[in-house]
């Protein structure tokens, strides 16, 4: 099994401390995305994998090579690793075919391959991308998606053992970018390639990832499932950049949740992280709250609308209660109006 081991990772560029003690271990084949906020040290953290940056002290492994070590750097060239980058890096003079021949020019990879072995590799990266027919194209002859195929295919076509992609989307409107996310996905599946992915983007990454870091000052905050991170935060940042979840202020007892603002209401919490409770908070999500007009029981955190979004399927409320904005996700569109008075509820 060939692991991705990163092991306490500090970089600093003069003063300042950009990434701080990481320690990651990415399984054979897992597809990891890096999340966080722009400068928050995810990008860095990628290109120290690729060994376009040298950290400042740690070690990172793949298998039984050494990538990095005591400020000994194995090559970029030596580490077999395929680079999709935010903005494509596409040759104007080049057409698609070319694009995929150069990474199978380099000396190592003429060792590893003979002539008619590249040309089959890209042929069959072509297929796989679903760019066979467009082998003589230049780029300013294809959409937006079509490019980004050719920056994933020429990542690709060299059968690196790790795939590096910083920001591959971003530059790409809403309905490409959920096209490229199924595309990845599809790839990922057939080549079975370790992946590390970086994006501030959520609903890509936990679209993506088997795991997802989540990074922030430097430092990360959580490394989990999608489904952990969203359902079972441990910590107020996880909380509120990843389930977008309120803290609300209020106390413990044992598992039992009350709000300050209302001290008849009681929420459960036996899964809420140890650090909130410790620090008398409760993270709730949008779409765990209610709202009601009157409150039949006098339970609920007092509020006030103050914005209302018809969104389709759903409409978003946003409610001043407890000292902050609420955002409540709802399938009725007709519980209350702006400057009306409500009852905000956990369901």
């Amino acid at each position: 099994m060939s692991e991705l081991t990163i092991s306490n990772i500090v970089k600093y560029f003069d003063q300042t401390k950009a990434l701080d003690n990481i320690n990651v271990g990415v399984k054979e084949n897992e597809f990891i995305a890096i999340l966080g906020p722009s400068g928050c040290g995810k990008t860095t953290l990628l290109r120290s994998v690729a060994g376009f940056i040298e950290p400042t002290s740690g070690t990172i492994k793949f298998g039984e090579k050494v990538f990095f070590d005591n400020r000994e750097a194995v090559p970029v060239e030596d580490r077999q690793l395929g680079m999709v980058f935010q903005h494509f890096a596409l040759w104007p003079h080049m057409t698609t075919k070319q694009h995929l021949e150069y990474p199978l020019k380099s000396k190592q990879n003429k060792k590893r391959f003979d002539v008619a072995q590249r040309q089959e590799m890209v042929r069959h990266t072509l297929k796989l991308v679903e760019l066979d027919g467009f082998e003589n194209r230049y780029p300013n002859e294809l959409s937006g998606g079509q490019k980004q195929r050719v920056a994933l295919a020429r990542a690709i076509v060299a059968q690196p053992k790790i795939l590096l992609m910083d920001e591959p989307l971003s530059a790409l409107d809403a309905h490409l970018k959920q096209t490229m996310v199924q595309e990845i996905k599809r790839i990922h599946h057939i080549m079975k390639t370790t992946i590390l992915y970086v994006t501030h983007d959520q609903a890509e990454a936990m679209s993506l990832a088997d795991r997802i870091i989540v990074m922030n000052k430097g430092k990360i905050e959580q490394i989990d499932t999608p489904y952990n991170l969203y359902h079972y935060p441990q910590t107020p940042f996880v909380a509120k950049f990843v389930s977008k979840a309120f803290l609300v202020e209020g106390n413990w007892e044992g598992d039992k949740f009350c709000p300050a603002s209302a001290p008849d209401t009681t929420w459960q919490g036996a899964e809420v992280a140890s650090y909130f409770k410790e620090n008398k908070l409760y993270p709730v999500r949008p779409e765990e709250l209610s709202l009601m007009t009157s409150s039949s029981t006098g339970k609920g955190l007092l509020g006030i609308v103050k914005d209302k979004q018809f969104l389709g399927r759903e409409t978003r409320y946003m409610v001043d209660a407890v000292g902050k904005e609420l955002e409540i996700i709802s399938n009725s569109f007709h519980i209350s109006e702006i400057d009306e008075k409500v009852y905000v509820t956990k369901h």
